[in-house]
């Protein structure tokens, strides 16, 4: 067995005999105390503290005194004053104190949802130079390698055989030759922009996502196959009289 050092003897020692002083000091303190608060306490009241204390007593064997104390303590520290105000009350009596208000959301773990959006820049204006740059190349190697000459002078007496309008105009005058001028330069024409007006307020979906556009993209595809097929026939399989051709059989009757 370990022997204790001298010197931890003799501190223990003198704090023992430094705590045997101070007891009886401490004695009347708390006997002033337990009277200025018993002229405070309803004598019903510290009658009942006295029997759960005595009750207690007798039952510290079985280990319920401990308990019993506790609530008898409780009851003295809550026991109104002169059947009035409880011990140790706020203002209106309340025995409760509100510490702090804290808000909902910055006790909340709060996670961002991704969303169908990007900024302008860099992403938008990014993608949208690129494409710029694109377009620009393409049509430089285009007029390098095709060849776009000025005819001669137009003369009234001589009308070209046949007589096209512009590439991006075939289209409507491919429409010409099968309707109606007022079906084809006007009807036909007035409702593929209205539809396309209305487009967005028939399909609301907030998405921009190609598969959740559906019929959006399935309305502007229809619409460019159809002008892009009326602006090849006009170009390519019409001839003299604009009459239909076909151009491995009588040649090419389009000039850029």
């Amino acid at each position: 067995m370990t022997e204790i050092p001298e010197h931890l003897l003799k501190r223990a020692q003198a704090a023992r005999e430094k705590s045997a002083a101070e007891e009886p000091a401490a004695e009347p303190a708390a006997d002033a105390g337990a009277a200025q608060t018993d002229s405070r306490i309803p004598a019903h009241l510290l009658e009942r503290t006295k029997a759960a204390r005595s009750k207690g007593a007798e039952g510290e064997a079985g280990g319920g005194g401990v308990a019993v104390a506790e609530k008898a303590a409780a009851a003295v520290a809550t026991a109104p004053v002169g059947g009035g105000v409880p011990v140790g009350a706020g203002p209106g009596g309340h025995t409760q104190r509100l510490l702090t208000v804290v808000k909902s959301g910055s006790i909340q773990e709060v996670k961002a949802t991704p969303v169908d959006k990007v900024h302008t820049w860099p992403h938008l204006l990014a993608a949208e130079f690129v494409a710029s740059l694109a377009c620009l190349v393409f049509l430089f190697l285009f007029s390098i390698w095709v060849n776009a000459p000025l005819l001669q002078l137009s003369n009234p007496n001589q009308t070209p055989n046949p007589s096209k309008a512009p590439w991006y105009f075939l289209g409507l005058q491919e429409l010409l030759t099968m309707f109606h001028p007022m079906v084809a330069g006007v009807t036909i024409p007035g409702v593929g922009i209205i539809v396309l007006i209305f487009a967005p307020y028939i399909d609301r979906n907030p998405s921009n996502k190609p598969e959740d556009r559906k019929f959006a993209t399935s309305l502007m595809t229809v619409h460019l196959m159809f002008w892009a097929v009326l602006v090849m026939i006009g170009s390519f399989f019409r001839g003299p009289g604009f009459n239909f051709t076909l151009p491995w059989r009588d040649g090419l009757f389009f000039e850029l």
